[in-house]
């Protein structure tokens, strides 16, 4: 299955999109599916805030799993890391119009009628996996690159 397929599927069995990005690319970066599917546990939704997309912090978890710092002193992997986060919401915001969720949905889902309207609109079913799928995509260039 692929990154697309698993992140997608994983989005329709109502894992939020951080989760189901970051989880799509876990195994191969040495972490259990399981365990990315608890830490992305909290960033769906911009952090139920509206703020970055979770599908974009799923992929900036991602990313860093592949690329982060991880030992003191390792410059070389920090530049990286900072280097693929830059070129990672630079291309989601230029094929997306922004990486910030309220901006994406047009509404506030930090609001009662945000959500109501996100709902009446079938923006968390319809659009949101665009997001996912968009997100994924990219990771997955950054990657091979």
């Amino acid at each position: 299955m692929s990154h697309v397929e698993r992140s997608v599927e994983l989005f329709g069995l109502k894992f939020n999109c951080a989760q189901a990005v970051f989880a799509s690319f876990s195994d191969e970066l040495g972490l259990d599916e399981k365990q990315a599917l608890k830490i992305g546990g909290c960033f769906g939704s911009g952090m139920r805030k509206g703020e970055v997309c979770g599908a974009c912090a799923g992929a900036l978890m991602a990313l860093g799993l592949k690329y982060g710092q991880s030992e003191v002193g390792d410059i070389d992997s920090k530049l990286k890391s900072d280097d693929v986060c830059v070129k990672f919401l630079e291309e989601f915001e230029s094929k997306n119009g922004s990486y910030i969720c309220n901006e994406l949905l047009g509404c506030d889902i930090r609001t009662k009628e945000g959500v109501e309207y996100a709902v009446e609109n079938n923006l968390f079913t319809e659009f949101c996996p665009k997001m996912v799928e968009s997100a994924t995509l990219i990771v997955e260039k950054l990657i091979k690159e």
